[in-house]
């Protein structure tokens, strides 16, 4: 417990220790029309979630609301419903179908695309840290990688994504992404893949590392200006979040 507990407070405060502001203005020039005025109001959902899924891996009590909730939703399961594999990606993809069909959100392509990679490079990480240290074993009996859901975190965060860039054109954007992440979370436990906590757990994580890649952007861009377009034309980075394995990567053109 004190592992995870040191594990997202790592994160948290990585994260505070990297904002823009301690970047000299002399040595990055973003180019992006991002304005994310992060206040600490913006946190209080996610660290709530993530801090609710943490605490419920020693509770009595909501281990028991988990196993209660887990018996109603799969107590008519006749087949699972694979959805969740492929909506998970629905609110990402969604980022560049959008644009794809003239609506214009707050960035351009390329810096939509470092912050998506940004965001879901964290968010992997986290993920990952926590399934390896929790070592929760899934409702169905499959493995000790449940908590929390990778599927989830993925989802939220495409959701995030969404939200920001869009929310100036229509705030149905956003909510569209946000009913998509919680489908994708409720399919999770109707699957019997995983369990409330692991869901609210990932939903936070997804959130927060959207908001960071946001966060991050100045110092991830600097990376993709003309002075180092000559040095670097992809970024590739491995991921893995307890099921899946791949590597994403950024190409500059």
């Amino acid at each position: 417990m004190n592992r995870l507990v040191v594990c997202f407070l790592f994160f948290v405060f990585q994260l505070k220790a990297q904002q823009p502001n301690a970047v000299s203005a002399d040595s990055i020039q973003p180019k992006t029309n991002i304005k994310l005025d992060l206040k600490y109001q913006q946190f209080i959902i996610p660290t709530v979630f993530i801090g609710y899924g943490i605490i419920g891996l020693e509770s009595g009590q909501i281990k028991g609301f988990n196993a209660g909730i887990n018996e109603e939703v799969t107590e008519h399961i006749d087949k699972k419903i694979t959805v969740d594999d492929f909506s998970q990606y629905l609110p990402m993809a969604s980022l560049y179908g959008l644009s794809a069909l003239g609506v214009k959100g707050k960035n351009n392509t390329k810096d939509k695309t470092i912050i998506l990679a940004t965001s879901y490079l964290l968010m992997g990480l986290t993920v990952n840290a926590f399934k390896q240290t929790a070592s929760v074993k899934r409702p169905d009996g499959t493995s000790y990688n449940s908590f929390p859901s990778g599927h989830t975190a993925t989802a939220f965060m495409g959701a995030e994504l969404m939200y920001q860039e869009y929310k100036d054109v229509s705030v149905w954007y956003g909510v569209s992404g946000y009913l998509v992440a919680t489908g994708t979370g409720i399919f999770r436990m109707y699957n019997n893949r995983h369990w409330f906590t692991d869901v609210v757990a990932g939903a936070g994580i997804g959130i927060l590392s959207a908001k960071a890649g946001y966060w991050l952007y100045p110092i991830a861009s600097k990376w993709f200006t003309k002075k180092n377009a000559t040095k670097i034309k992809t970024v590739m980075a491995p991921f893995h979040d307890g099921r899946n394995t791949g590597i994403g990567f950024i190409k500059t053109f």
